[in-house]
């Protein structure tokens, strides 16, 4: 990002896909997925984000990140879901859903626009997701994740992704809206739903 603040219009796509790698750390370290020794910290939207340092979970979120920066410039992703799962009953324990809303209408696309407010935002959200441990129960089983994208039916997917069931909450779950940002180009609207008793 450019030390003014301002940013192509080109790169929101890439404030999105940073944004949801961001999110994807903070969410394994924050519910304990991965161990705490995993991961350090490194300065990120103007502030400091846990990033993990395991090196298998990098490559895996790696692959991830590069296809969600595809995706994204080509506007054919719609959300993507942080799914994480009992390694014992493979039960939906929590479900991190983030909605993209692209906007359509030409008269509001810039040449670049200031992208501080959508920096703001973005640190909102991030502070949000530490402060949801308060609330969402303690996760007693091992874990596992599953990442999943919903996009465009006519997609090319690469081989390696697999398709997936929704890997819905059991009888719906609980459900918290966090903050949205937007940039000129996009709206991300993050909502987390887990079960209440676990």
């Amino acid at each position: 990002m450019a030390t003014d603040s301002r940013i192509e219009i080109e790169g929101s796509s890439d404030i999105v896909v940073q944004f949801f790698e961001c999110s994807l750390h903070s969410i394994l370290y924050q519910r304990g997925v991965y161990p705490h020794e995993d991961f350090d910290f490194e300065a990120r939207f103007g502030m400091n984000v846990l990033v993990s340092r395991n090196d298998e979970l990098n490559l895996y979120l790696e692959e991830i990140i590069k296809q969600l920066h595809t995706w994204m410039h080509s506007n054919t992703i719609k959300k993507l879901v942080l799914v994480i799962k009992s390694k014992d009953t493979n039960e939906t324990l929590e479900r991190w859903q983030f909605d993209v809303k692209t906007t359509n209408d030409k008269s509001k696309l810039t040449k670049e626009f200031d992208a501080s407010k959508s920096t703001q935002e973005i640190r909102a959200i991030l502070r949000q997701i530490t402060a949801c441990v308060s609330f969402l129960p303690t996760l007693e089983d091992e874990c596992t994740f599953n990442v999943l994208v919903y996009a465009d039916k006519d997609v090319e997917v690469p081989t390696s992704w697999a398709d997936s069931d929704a890997n819905l909450i059991p009888g719906g779950g609980e459900h918290v809206r966090l903050r949205s940002f937007s940039t000129d180009k996009h709206k991300i609207e993050p909502i987390v739903a887990y079960q209440l008793h676990q």
